[in-house]
């Protein structure tokens, strides 16, 4: 297969046509002759393979269409790979707002590979002895297509053979589709579909013999028919296979094979109908229908472990079965079971006299079961999705076998876990992705447990009660004493009742579902908090461009609507100005963004969920917003309207223009920083220094107030201690230990496949704990971009704060600070507390990575120490520290702490009222 142009031209091109409208006279005539010239030499094929918006945009390059291909670099900014499809029986680009643009048809012309199809399966169920597939299938960029000829169909296919089952298919309603397209340009909801088999056709499904069947759904389009296999999901009924078994002994299994949703019909001569664990020896039993030929053996197989065991007739069976037995020994099967919370899975086959072997499967109403090994483990006899018998050894694991919602919105599962495993072991409800923990408290008794979850008032290990965030949340058991999450042990449901699962359920605020992923793993998942009119890229953008600007056409109302961190808190700056705004008595309704995490809000304010209607209408309608990040380059003011910008940094890594020729500059985004700064009335700097690099980094043209930072009044309030001792309280801080918070920022280079990035912790936390941990408690903050456990959470030294709603809260309770380049080092310098600079990459962070604006080993306020080592020392002897930095100290301070008289809250506030219907709310003088 010939390569494409984007995978044959250099990174420096490739680079010049994305950021093609920043680009200069130079770099545009670079791409244009590099296009040709590739073009020349690999020929057409090399732009044909290429996405359609893709080959759009090199073939305007080569062509030096400028004007076009800007037009085309910004539509695709706004939304990537979604485009128009023209014409009933060739279809063709159109991109949006571009219809008229002249593209020849080897360019425009769309092929069956550029109009790919998306058929998910979205869950599977049964209505009596009828199987019901649900989903959608929609063709990508064709939200409309053709139904004049043949409507939508849905088809098995054999997977040999080819042959084909028509189905019924009905068209429903699923919003899911539109939301899983990812963009904003086309809507989907029409294209979900209903697959009902009935019981008549599985049984001529289990009449045709064994074999595998593929549901395939085709759409009608331009053109012709186009189609695909439907594709499971990775979680919940839509993710796992179902056994159905028929009274002339086939099983259908309803599954998934290669990612393909499938129904495969077996017809086992024979299935194993139990396997119990008495006085140390495995018995097997299985079962054959008359005139079934039966297996001479059974063959358990783990590792380079192989044991084999004769099948030997069973008398006295009073029903139409043969019945055979296998035994084998404990101890040889298990030989190689180490302690620990390692799995052993054993394959089980059954042999024939010609030496094949077939998978041992389950007859209908197999008991799964497990048997105690040794201390801390366990024989599982086990079965998965497909109805196969597993055997596997592993750690003593708790089980659910009930599950309970009280109507308050509170979960309770309960189960077996035995007394002797259970005992000096706590749960722990942990995010699948960022790792964030709770701590659940646990009922133990005679064997079982039970423990509750609060979704909305979930416990953190430090801090206080929070809602769940979105995502998956697993539950496990950990050792008490236990110092990470290496040793936890998976809480699992019982296989008879993972059937039980979808359970949803209700909290104040919103719905929650309880599912499983791999077969029986039980996880809790905070439902979206945003209505079907209101989630997904999609309706973001009806939203924004048309009841925003809907809403915007009403009278003002006298209100302020808050944004700190884009929703995720209740805190920084955006709170001081709310605080003082109460404390003045102004006359205005207060609106909080609180986003889908749920974080904690005040309870005076009216919260609004970020992207609701009712955000949208805050932000046309409210007098004032008040925001320390950007609102959105769609975000348009309005006369009468005040748009305070009150920021959240001083810059010591470099930011904005500062930016461009490192590996982290847009120049599209440095391009819209005029734009962006112009949403604002006034920008807040908390110093001279800061004011210069941010009129000059964001292209600021308007006003800049250097007030300082209202959210580092805190350190000059008369209530300060008396705040610091409420934190301390509600953290449960102990009295008597000096506080260390720890604060880093994120490493670019360190991130996920996800928009996360890695935990780059370089502290030895148990080496910290055995040398300071009798007199110190550490306060770990995670930055919020920054995702990965905090180990030696919960044994007394270490807290993860993360969570916690405010920093500056933390400021006031910590002793010293620990941190590297992150601004909060000119936050914490208002406190005249000491700091210590864990700078283990200095010279790749400053020459490589971001860039600093001045040289930080010769102006910061504390030490710049590189090990782990000489970070416990110098915490041991902080108070030198602080004595051999006093001058530096003083100095940072003149130089990034003035102004620092606690009225900065008062100055951005009577700025923000002056000349307004509120000025009666100023402050005297």
């Amino acid at each position: 297969m010939a390569q494409s142009l984007a995978d044959l031209a250099s990174a420096g091109v490739r680079r010049t046509l994305r950021f093609f409208p920043e680009s200069s006279q130079a770099e545009r005539e670079e791409l244009r002759a590099a296009a040709r010239n590739l073009l020349d030499t690999h020929g057409e094929g090399a732009l044909t393979g290429l996405p359609p918006g893709e080959r759009v945009m090199w073939h305007l390059a080569s062509e030096g269409r400028a004007e076009d291909l800007v037009k085309v670099v910004r539509s695709r900014r706004r939304d990537p790979g979604a485009f128009l499809v023209t014409g009933t029986r060739r279809p063709r680009l159109a991109l949006p707002g571009l219809r008229n643009l002249a593209l020849p048809d080897r360019i425009a012309a769309l092929k069956s590979r550029d109009l790919p199809v998306t058929a998910q399966l979205t869950s599977v169920d049964w209505r009596g002895d009828d199987l019901v597939w649900e989903g959608y299938a929609f063709v990508a960029n064709l939200s409309r297509p053709s139904g004049r000829i043949m409507g939508r169909f849905a088809v098995l296919e054999h997977g040999e053979t080819g042959d084909r089952i028509k189905l019924r298919l009905r068209r429903t309603r699923n919003e899911q589709a539109t939301v899983a397209s990812g963009q904003a340009l086309h809507c989907y909801d029409d294209t979900g579909f209903e697959v009902v088999v009935s019981a008549r056709r599985l049984r001529e499904l289990a009449g045709r013999g064994p074999g595998q069947w593929f549901l395939y759904v085709g759409i009608p389009g331009p053109g012709g028919v186009y189609g695909a296999r439907v594709r499971q999901r990775d979680a919940g009924t839509a993710g796992h296979n179902h056994v159905r078994h028929l009274a002339d002994g086939s099983r259908l299994v309803v599954g998934f094979t290669k990612n393909a949703v499938s129904i495969t019909v077996q017809q086992p001569p024979v299935e194993i109908e139990s396997c119990t664990v008495t006085d140390g020896e495995l018995l097997l039993v299985a079962r054959a229908r008359a005139g079934a030929e039966v297996p001479t053996a059974v063959r358990i197989v783990e590792g380079d472990t192989k044991v084999d065991s004769p099948l030997t007739p069973l008398s006295g069976s009073a029903d139409t079965f043969r019945r055979y037995q296998s035994v084998f020994r404990l101890d040889r099967l298990v030989a190689n079971d180490q302690p620990g919370i390692k799995t052993l899975q054993f394959k089980v086959t059954l042999r024939g006299a010609d030496g094949l072997g077939q998978d041992a499967l389950l007859a209908e109403g197999f008991t799964t079961s497990r048997h105690w090994l040794a201390p801390g483990r366990e024989l599982a006899v086990h079965r998965d999705g497909p109805g196969k018998l597993m055997l596997a050894t592993r750690a003593v694991r708790p089980v659910v076998d009930t599950m309970t919602e009280t109507g308050s919105g509170e979960l309770v599962l309960e189960g077996t876990y035995p007394s002797e495993e259970a005992a000096r072991k706590k749960v722990i409800l942990r995010h699948g992705v960022r790792f964030e923990e709770k701590e659940l408290p646990v009922h133990l008794a005679d064997g079982r447990f039970t423990f509750r979850i609060e979704p909305e008032q979930a416990p953190q290990v430090n801090g206080p009660d929070l809602p769940l965030c979105p995502g998956r949340w697993y539950v496990f058991f950990r050792d008490v004493d236990a110092w990470d999450k290496s040793g936890d042990v998976p809480v699992t449901l019982r296989p008879e009742q993972v059937g039980e699962l979808p359970m949803r359920f209700s909290g104040p605020q919103r719905a929650y579902t309880v599912d499983r992923r791999y077969f029986d793993r039980i996880f809790i998942e905070p439902e979206r908090l945003l209505g079907p009119d209101e989630h997904g890229a999609y309706r973001q953008r009806i939203l924004r461009e048309a009841y925003f600007h809907e809403q915007r056409k009403l009278p003002l109302r006298d209100a302020v609507v808050y944004l700190s961190l884009g929703g995720k808190q209740f805190s920084d700056s955006p709170r001081s100005v709310y605080e003082e705004l109460v404390r003045r008595g102004a006359e205005v309704e207060h609106i909080w963004t609180q986003d889908g995490g749920l974080p904690e809000m005040p309870p005076e304010a009216r919260v609004v969920a970020a992207g609701s209607r009712e955000w949208y209408e805050a932000l046309a309608r409210s007098r004032y917003v008040v925001t320390n990040t950007a609102v959105g380059d769609w975000f348009v003011t309005r006369p009468g309207q005040r748009v305070v910008q009150t920021w959240h940094g001083t810059p010591l890594k470099k930011i904005g223009k500062d930016l461009l020729g490192s590996p982290q500059s847009s120049p599209s985004y440095i391009a819209g920083l005029p734009h962006s700064y112009r949403q604002f009335d006034f920008v807040v700097s908390p110093n001279a220094y800061t004011t210069e690099i941010m009129r000059r980094a964001y292209s600021i043209e308007g006003d800049l107030l250097e007030s300082g930072y209202p959210r580092n009044d805190v350190f000059y309030t008369p209530d300060r201690d008396a705040r610091a001792a409420r934190v301390r309280e509600r953290l449960g801080l102990p009295e008597g230990k000096k506080v260390v918070l720890y604060a880093p920022t994120w490493r670019e280079d360190q991130r996920h496949a996800s928009k996360l990035y890695k935990l780059d912790l370089r502290i030895d936390l148990a080496a910290a704990q055995a040398e300071l941990g009798h007199d110190h408690v550490l306060l770990f903050r995670k930055h919020p971009k920054v995702h990965g456990s905090v180990p030696g959470v919960g044994r007394g030294f270490v807290w993860d704060v993360t969570r916690y709603p405010d920093i500056a809260d933390l400021y006031l309770v910590a002793d010293v600070l620990i941190t590297d380049y992150s601004s909060a080092l000119f936050d914490f310098a208002h406190s005249d507390k000491p700091m210590l600079f864990f700078t283990y990459d200095l010279e790749h962070y400053r020459d490589t990575l971001r860039g600093l604006y001045f040289d930080f080993t010769t102006r910061a306020p504390g030490p710049l120490v590189e090990t782990s080592e000489e970070l416990v020392k110098a915490l041991r002897d902080v108070d030198a520290v602080k004595a051999q930095f006093r001058e530096k100290y003083a100095q940072f301070k003149r130089d990034f702490c003035e102004p620092g008289d606690g009225l900065a809250t008062a100055r951005v506030v009577d700025r923000m009222l002056l000349g307004g219907p509120h000025s009666a709310a100023l402050t005297d003088g």
